[in-house]
């Protein structure tokens, strides 16, 4: 009897799991019709055994053919659903989401603790909270982008580490024109400058009633987001402009600045009012076109003015030689107002206008900052530290800093 050992391929291609190939799973009438197989040639053998004392060599093979088949398809039966699939992520979801919301609620943890242990995440636990479910950690990121003004702008990036490092080249290849015959000169080697963004820590910690926690209308998911959304952003937005880098971000402000004729690698560049603490007193928005041609044309035609509500209350008052308003309002209900078409961010961490201080910023923001969000936002609830309200100690990790020195640069108000 001949058999075909790809027998254990059904005439339908079997479902397989979402990333795997065709032949990542077996199905059961896969292994039954083998095991068929394997029984018949091994009966054939048994009955070789009885009549004439030994197996026929052929027989033997087969068996031993069928068998490694039948071996290969068990293992690949008895392989778990992978995290990719579909449905199983989907459900684990709902279960994770669940399992979470009956913390909050209850402080009920073993649910959560077992799922966190299966999944082997890091940093789960007791001591460092529990990990919200995917759908709020999305929730406070597009909040967060919504009302953190350098975030709105900046480029952001989800790590899983604690270090994010970034090279980048300084300098390109030398490189020019020559003759077809002509001799090459060697050229230059890029250099190359190695940023690096540190995650840190970034806490919240809201408080709620039991009455609060008790009642079922309560949208716990949307609770959470919303109570964090204000302490994040503000905390964020004012280390993404003036963060010393310890312990928390880099702002941009907080970078060496020089003069933008002798702009140098890590350093940004500004250009001077010319008047000590104020714009000049003749034609005081001709400063503004001077730092907007400070950027060269390929970061300009992305650029963004920051600055604080006072400075551009001043601002605002200006005219062209038409007698037109630079500022302009938004030109449809939850846009941005323009300034020289050039959309105006508002951010209150930015300082007035005073002696040298550096209270503008011009600069395409997505290619000039970079934000980095440590993927994770964890809870842990305290029922005992401010009794009869029950606190929750929410983290985020986040880093930021200047990725591209040349994308950014700054009005400063002095004499030079």
């Amino acid at each position: 009897m001949d058999i075909d050992l790809s027998a254990g391929v059904s005439d339908r291609a079997p479902e397989h799991k979402s990333g795997g190939g065709a032949d990542a799973v077996a199905t059961h009438d896969d292994v039954m019709r083998v095991f068929e197989a394997f029984k018949n040639e091994n009966d054939r053998r048994l009955d070789d055994i009885e009549k004439r004392g030994a197996a026929d060599v052929l027989t033997e093979d087969k068996v031993s053919r069928i068998e490694r088949r039948l071996d290969e398809l068990m293992l690949k039966a008895s392989r778990p659903a992978m995290a990719r699939d579909g449905a199983a992520r989907e459900a684990a979801g709902r279960e994770h989401k669940s399992a979470f919301e009956t913390y909050v609620r209850s402080g009920e943890a073993g649910a959560l603790r077992a799922l966190e242990a299966k999944s082997m995440t890091i940093g789960s636990g007791p001591g460092g909270g529990y990990l919200v479910p995917s759908e709020v950690e999305s929730m406070i990121g597009r909040r967060l982008a919504a009302v953190s003004p350098v975030r709105s702008l900046a480029s952001v990036r989800t790590i899983s580490s604690n270090v994010y490092k970034k090279p980048f080249m300084t300098a390109g290849p030398a490189v020019g024109w020559v003759a077809e015959t002509a001799a090459r000169t060697e050229t230059t080697a890029p250099v190359l400058d190695e940023l690096s963004f540190p995650a840190m820590e970034l806490y919240a910690m809201p408080a709620a009633t039991a009455a609060l926690l008790e009642d079922a209308a309560v949208n716990i998911d949307e609770w959470i987001a919303g109570e964090v959304e204000l302490a994040f952003a503000e905390q964020e937005g004012t280390a993404f402009v003036t963060g010393d880098g310890t312990n928390k971000p880099k702002g941009f402000l907080s970078y060496t600045t020089i003069a933008n004729a002798s702009w140098a690698w890590n350093k940004i560049g500004y250009v001077a009012t010319g008047v000590d603490g104020d714009f000049p007193a003749e034609d005081p928005s001709d400063i503004l076109v001077d730092l907007i041609y400070a950027l060269k044309a390929g970061y300009r035609q992305n650029g963004a003015f920051i600055m604080n509500r006072k400075t551009q209350s001043a601002i605002r008052k200006f005219k062209d030689s038409s007698g037109g308003y630079l500022w302009q309002p938004p030109a449809q209900a939850g846009g941005r107002a323009t300034l020289m078409t050039f959309p105006v961010v508002e951010s209150e961490d930015m300082p007035d206008a005073g002696t040298d201080t550096f209270s503008v910023a011009f600069g395409d923001f997505n290619r000039g900052y970079l934000v980095v969000d440590r993927a994770g936002v964890s809870v842990l609830r305290d029922p005992y530290s401010a009794k009869p309200y029950v606190l929750f100690y929410t983290t985020k990790r986040v880093g930021g800093g200047v990725q591209d020195f040349d994308a950014i640069k700054l009005l400063k108000f002095g004499e030079s």
